[in-house]
C-alpha cells in the first residue's frame, strides 16, 4: 500500500564520496562527524558507511577542500528529508517516495536513519522531482535553514 508522505528540502549542497584506497581509522569511534584524515569536520549533514568492500561518506560539498586525492567525489546533491519517525514494521515508506522519482527518470541516493529516510537528488533535478512527488500525493512542508 503506497504511503502519502511529507518532506522537507534541506539547504545543504552535498557530495557523495568514496575513498579510493583502504583508509585506516586509528579509532573505530568517530567523533563530531569527522572521519580522521578522510572526511571534513563540521558538516551539518553527514553520513558514513564502511563495509568490507568500500568506505563512503556524504558531507557538505563546500567543506571538501581542493585536495581530493584518494577520493572519488560526486557533487551537486541535495537532500529531501521525509517527515518521520517511521516504525521499523512500516513497509514501503521509501519505495512510496522513490517510485515517482524513478518513473520521472530522476536518479536518487537514499540514506536511512533510525527515525527517517533522506533521499538525495541532483540539484538540477529539483523542479522535476517536486512536480513528480506532488503528482504522487507527497507534500513538501518547507525547507530547513
Amino acid at each position: 500500500m503506497p504511503h502519502t508522505l511529507k518532506y522537507i528540502v534541506l539547504p545543504e549542497r552535498l557530495a557523495v564520496c568514496r575513498a579510493t584506497g583502504d583508509p585506516q581509522l586509528s579509532d573505530p569511534e568517530l567523533s563530531d562527524n569527522a572521519v580522521q584524515g578522510i572526511a571534513p569536520v563540521g558538516s551539518k549533514f553527514s553520513c558514513l558507511v564502511r563495509t568490507p568492500d568500500e568506505y563512503s561518506f556524504v558531507c557538505e560539498e563546500s567543506l571538501l577542500g581542493p585536495d581530493r586525492e584518494g577520493l572519488l567525489v560526486e557533487g551537486g546533491w541535495l537532500a529531501l528529508k521525509l517527515e518521520g519517525p517511521f516504525p521499523f514494521a512500516m513497509a514501503g515508506v521509501l519505495a512510496s517516495f522513490i517510485q515517482p522519482l524513478a518513473e520521472a527518470g530522476i536518479p536518487v541516493f537514499a540514506i536511512s536513519t533510525f527515525d527517517t529516510d533522506y533521499v538525495l537528488i541532483k540539484n538540477e533535478n529539483l523542479k522535476q522531482a517536486l512536480t513528480a512527488l506532488a503528482a504522487a500525493g507527497h507534500e513538501m512542508v518547507g525547507s530547513e535553514s
